[in-house]
């Protein structure tokens, strides 16, 4: 199993790159957002990969961090999702508008996705809603978003989730409140913040 690709950006297309690694040139399937995040030709760069092998075919994935991997893993496991879908749908999403759209079971974001049509973002949501918080919504940033721990930001957590927000939403506005306001915010400017977010 291939998991990672350290090397030069050897050559790139509209949805694939090559990886030159010692001499060795591996063609990776990827994500416009991944293909951006890259860099230049001839520059080095890594990928995380996930080899897929089928009857008639074998093909590397390439992402540009763990969780961009982890969701496109989590997405070819539902009914229709193939890895040229799951692509597409990371093109047109960051994995925390991806997390955020199952966790508020919300079709309509999924279906913005070139080749997804409203039954099929359907499914996507309601199959993986359940499992939206476990993984990162980081998008190329590599920072995941954790529930808050103590003080305002739990307290603020806690007023938006009485008011009927998920708890992956409300983390994720909390989190996103915390960040813009720093770690010395009141827990009213906080929910005041996180409010705008999470009904946005």
């Amino acid at each position: 199993m291939i998991a990672k690709l350290k090397g030069v950006l050897d050559e790139t297309g509209s949805d694939w790159a090559v990886i030159d690694v010692a001499g060795v040139g591996y063609l990776v399937h990827c994500s416009s957002k991944t293909l951006a995040a890259l860099g230049e030709v001839g520059e080095g760069c890594t990928v995380f990969t996930d080899l897929q092998v089928s009857e008639n075919d074998m093909r590397l994935l390439g992402f540009a961090d763990a969780g961009e991997r982890d969701w496109f893993r989590l997405l070819t496991q539902v009914q229709g999702v193939g890895s040229k879908v799951a692509l597409a749908i990371l093109s047109a999403l960051s994995t925390q508008e991806l997390r955020d759209a199952c966790a508020a079971i919300d079709a309509a974001t999924v279906a913005r996705a070139q080749g997804v049509g409203p039954k099929l973002a359907g499914r996507i949501v309601n199959e993986l809603k359940d499992k939206a918080g476990a993984l990162p919504g980081s998008g190329l940033a590599g920072a995941s978003v954790a529930a808050p721990r103590g003080g305002a930001a739990a307290d603020a957590l806690s007023a938006l989730q009485n008011l009927g927000f998920k708890p992956a939403i409300a983390a994720a506005a909390v989190a996103h409140a915390q960040a813009e306001l720093g770690d010395d915010a009141s827990d009213t400017d906080l929910i005041r913040v996180a409010l705008k977010r999470a009904a946005g």
